[in-house]
C-alpha cells in the first residue's frame, strides 16, 4: 500500500508538469486547430530565464517563476506574430511544418547563444522531506509546491475562461470564428492572448521541472512538449478539463511503469497509448465525436 502511494505522489507531481504543457497545445488547437510543436520550445525557454534569474540576479522562486512566466507570453505573442499569423489561410500541413521549424530553430538558438551544455538549477526551494507511514512514504516539499503552483494556475485559468470577458471571447472564437469576428470580437487579439496564456503555463511547468530535477538544457523541450502533446490527445484535444486528466494519467502511468522495473521504456508506452487512443476513441477520453460537413 505504501509503495503505491508513494508512485501516486511521484505520478501527480510529473502529471502536474504535463498538463501545465498540454493546456498549452489545447487551448491553441481549441482556437485555431493549430498543433503547436514549437510550444516545447517555450517550456524550455522558461526553464531557462528561471535559471538565470536565480542564478545571476540572485532572485527567489516565486519572482522567478512570474517573470518567467510573463517572459515566456511574450515569446508566445511573437512566435504567432512573426511565423502563423502570415499562414493562418493556408493549409494544415504548412502550419505543422512551420511549428516543427520554428521548434528546431528555438531549440537551437539556445544552443548557440548558451551551448549545449546540461546545467544545475540553483537549489531555490530547500528538498525538506515528509516521512509518512512511519518513513515508508516520503514526500518532498518540492512535491507539495509543484502541485499547489499548479492547482493555483488551473484555478486561475478557469476563472479566466469562465468569467471574464476576454475568456468569454476566447469561447465564442473557438466557437465558430466568424460568428464572433461578425458580432465585433477581434479574433487577431483573442489568438494572441491564447498564445500568452498557453505560453505562459509552459513558461511555469519549465521553472518547476528546474526545481523538481535540478538540471535542464537546450533540447530539454523535446520528450516532454511530446508527451504533453500525447496527453491532450488522450483526454480530448481542445477541451481544458481534458488537457488536465491527459496530463495526470499520463504521469500516473510514466511512474508506475518506472517503478515496475520498466524504466527505458516508459517512452514507447506513451506513445502507445496514443496509438491506442487514435485508434479506439479519436477524440479522447472526454472528447467527442463531431461529423463535419463536405
Amino acid at each position: 500500500m505504501e509503495f503505491v502511494i508513494q508512485q501516486l505522489i511521484n505520478g501527480i507531481s510529473l502529471g502536474s508538469i504535463y498538463a501545465l504543457i498540454a493546456l498549452g497545445y489545447t487551448m491553441v488547437y481549441g482556437i485555431i486547430n493549430l498543433i503547436n510543436f514549437a510550444h516545447g520550445e517555450i517550456y524550455m525557454m522558461g526553464a531557462f530565464v528561471g535559471y538565470a534569474l536565480t542564478t545571476f540576479l540572485g532572485l527567489g522562486f516565486i519572482p522567478s517563476l512570474i517573470i518567467s512566466m510573463i517572459t515566456c507570453s511574450i515569446l508566445g505573442m511573437v512566435v504567432e506574430k512573426v511565423a502563423y499569423k502570415p499562414l493562418r489561410g493556408s493549409s494544415r500541413i504548412s502550419l505543422l511544418i512551420t511549428a516543427i521549424a520554428v521548434s528546431l530553430f528555438l531549440q537551437y538558438i539556445m544552443v548557440y547563444f548558451v551551448g549545449p551544455e546540461t546545467r544545475t538549477f540553483p537549489q531555490v526551494v530547500e528538498s525538506t522531506k515528509i516521512m509518512l507511514f512511519d518513513g515508508s512514504v516520503v514526500l518532498d516539499i518540492r512535491n507539495v509546491y509543484i502541485l499547489a503552483i499548479t492547482v493555483i494556475l488551473m484555478i486561475l485559468l478557469q476563472y479566466i475562461v469562465r468569467k471574464t470577458k476576454t475568456g468569454k471571447a476566447m469561447r465564442a472564437v473557438a466557437q465558430d470564428k466568424d460568428a464572433a469576428e461578425l458580432m465585433g470580437i477581434s479574433v487577431d487579439k483573442v489568438i494572441s492572448v491564447t498564445f500568452a496564456i498557453g505560453s505562459a503555463l509552459a513558461g511555469a511547468a519549465g521553472v518547476l521541472v528546474g526545481i523538481y530535477y535540478n538540471t535542464i538544457n537546450p533540447l530539454m523541450g523535446s520528450g516532454p512538449g511530446l508527451k504533453a502533446f500525447v496527453a491532450a490527445v488522450l483526454g480530448g484535444i481542445g477541451l481544458i478539463p481534458g488537457a488536465l486528466l491527459g496530463g495526470f494519467s499520463l504521469g500516473l502511468i510514466e511512474t508506475i511503469v518506472s517503478a515496475y522495473g520498466g524504466s527505458i521504456y516508459k517512452d514507447a508506452v506513451a506513445f502507445a497509448i496514443l496509438i491506442v487512443v487514435l485508434l479506439v476513441k479519436p477524440a479522447g477520453l472526454l472528447g467527442k465525436d463531431v461529423k463535419e460537413k463536405v
